[in-house]
């Protein structure tokens, strides 16, 4: 692990950002969505950092909900609040009702279920998932009207509705939040419905705020929002980052959480005319001195940013030569360092006055910060500082 790059875990930057949403949602509870391997900070780390600072904890999959409850037991702590948003089968369910873990309701054949869990005499919290725009999971209002959750009303044996909720389509995009403001319309219908038609009670718990909309669409605050990228102190898109400020009056304060760092494997001269990576992509215009750095594409780093992108040594930029390969990096050190030592160099973070976020990086490769951070791989050592 001595020659390898590493990641590493802000404590304050986690808890800077949690009080952001404490103040920002002043009212609801707030929740961290820790999917997709906590947005590739790793799922084990992040929970060191969210398990007493939040009020719930939203994960994909049975086998990450599954993972916490582990780690609670491993560790000694109190179990939390954890719910699958995820797809599950009627077999996770049992496992899932076994270990108090609550799972999402969002369509007719969730009735496997039912009888999956009066067979083996367990009961489920469950939160019903309604599609108020987005087109993706969930019961519609027309399809509620049909009776397609009234199955709810003749499951309270195996079935306690703790929530409802939904996902936003649109308010990342844009900095005018009328297609939002819709879906909290459909929403409010849906849970009256729910209501009137399935049994379920007036004291359920509403929560439909991600990021962006907890940020910039008070009412969707709700009981509770689902913070995700945000958590990690990224802003969702640059158009939330404006209207954050507009609808705030102030910029909130996001830290981002996470650094990536790689250890040099050697350091040397490559005199003028050399070329540098596959495909002889770059010709040193003078003698540079490089910096290979065992990092590239297996672990994370996007191959699309060959070219274009910089790392930062001893607080200055140093640029990315040739094409990034699946487990190196060739950087020109020639202003950044005055030997051949062994050096560090930072491929997302700060380093003295110089930075290259998340954002940034996603910039070079041609697609978005949320894609850049979840394909880090799970393989990479990742460590929390404080």
């Amino acid at each position: 692990m001595s020659v390898a790059s590493w990641i590493e875990l802000s404590e304050r930057a986690y808890a800077t950002n949690v009080a952001t949403f404490r103040s920002v949602a002043s009212g609801a509870r707030v929740g961290a969505v820790l999917k997709g391997n906590a947005y590739g900070h790793g799922l084990e780390q992040t929970l060191v950092l969210a398990h007493t600072r939040v009020d719930a904890i939203y994960v994909i999959t049975p086998a990450e909900a599954l993972a916490i409850r582990a780690w609670e037991s491993k560790h000694g702590k109190q179990r939390r609040e954890v719910l699958v948003i995820g797809a599950v089968s009627a077999e996770d369910c049992v496992e899932l009702a076994r270990s108090q873990v609550s799972v999402v309701a969002a369509d007719r054949g969730f009735e496997d279920t039912l009888r999956a869990l009066r067979a083996a005499g367990e009961k489920l919290d469950v939160h019903v998932h309604l599609d108020t725009g987005l087109g993706r999971e969930g019961f519609t209002n027309a399809g509620l009207e049909k009776g397609e959750a009234d199955f709810f009303k003749d499951a309270r044996d195996v079935v306690t509705v703790k929530g409802v909720l939904s996902h936003f389509a649109n308010t990342e995009d844009v900095t005018e939040q009328d297609y939002a403001k819709a879906q909290l319309a459909n929403f409010d219908k849906g849970v009256l419905l729910l209501q009137s038609r399935a049994g379920v009670g007036a004291d359920v718990q509403r929560h439909f705020a991600a990021s962006a909309a907890a940020l910039v669409l008070p009412p969707s605050r709700l009981d509770v929002v689902r913070v995700g990228i945000a958590m990690y102190g990224l802003w969702p898109s640059a158009e939330t980052r404006l209207s954050a400020r507009v609808v705030l009056g102030t910029l909130p304060v996001l830290e981002p959480v996470l650094s990536w760092k790689s250890p040099s494997q050697i350091v040397k001269w490559l005199s003028a005319g050399s070329y540098v990576g596959y495909g002889c992509t770059w010709k040193c215009a003078a003698d540079t001195r490089v910096a290979v750095l065992p990092v590239g594409y297996w672990d994370g780093y996007p191959r699309l940013a060959s070219g274009k992108a910089h790392v930062l040594v001893n607080g200055k930029r140093c640029a990315v030569l040739g094409r990034v390969m699946m487990n190196h990096l060739i950087v020109d050190v020639t202003h950044a360092v005055t030997d051949e030592k062994p050096l560090v160099a930072t491929l997302i973070g700060r380093d003295g006055d110089e930075a290259v976020s998340a954002e940034t990086l996603s910039s070079w490769a041609q697609t978005i910060h949320y894609e850049t951070m979840t394909r880090l791989g799970p393989h990479l050592r990742r460590e929390v500082v404080k």
